[in-house]
């Protein structure tokens, strides 16, 4: 898939990537930005929810090798986490925080939702 961004203001930069019914719940999924990998989460907290769409870097950091989309999905203490499938370590989603070693973090894209289209920018929001 090719995307292109759109500047909403002068400080915001959104990029269009998928729609939400292309997200398959508690399963990851990688998109190319440019030359940046993002790997996207649909997370349903509880029966009936419509989720929340979670975007942080596809790289392991400690391998770089392009893999959190392939990680596991859980939670700890209520926030949303996922499992890198190389060495385990765990990210918290909303923040990118390592919750197994303090040394480690993933970028986290801040994730809006437009009619149905998840759009990413860099950076939290």
């Amino acid at each position: 898939m090719t995307v292109t961004s759109t500047r909403c203001s002068s400080t915001d930069l959104w990029t269009p990537v998928c729609r939400r019914d292309q997200l398959a719940p508690g399963w990851g999924e990688a998109a190319l930005l440019g030359d940046t990998q993002v790997a996207l989460f649909l997370v349903v907290e509880q029966v009936g929810c419509a989720g929340r769409v979670y975007a942080v870097s596809n790289l392991d950091p400690a391998t770089g090798a392009a893999v959190i989309s392939r990680g596991i999905v859980g939670s700890r203490s209520g926030c949303p986490t996922i499992a890198s499938p190389l060495h385990k370590d765990v990210f918290d989603l909303s923040t990118g925080d390592c919750l197994t070693r303090t040394d480690l973090r993933l970028p986290v894209w801040a994730v809006r939702e437009v009619d149905g289209l998840i759009e990413l920018a860099p950076g939290k929001g």
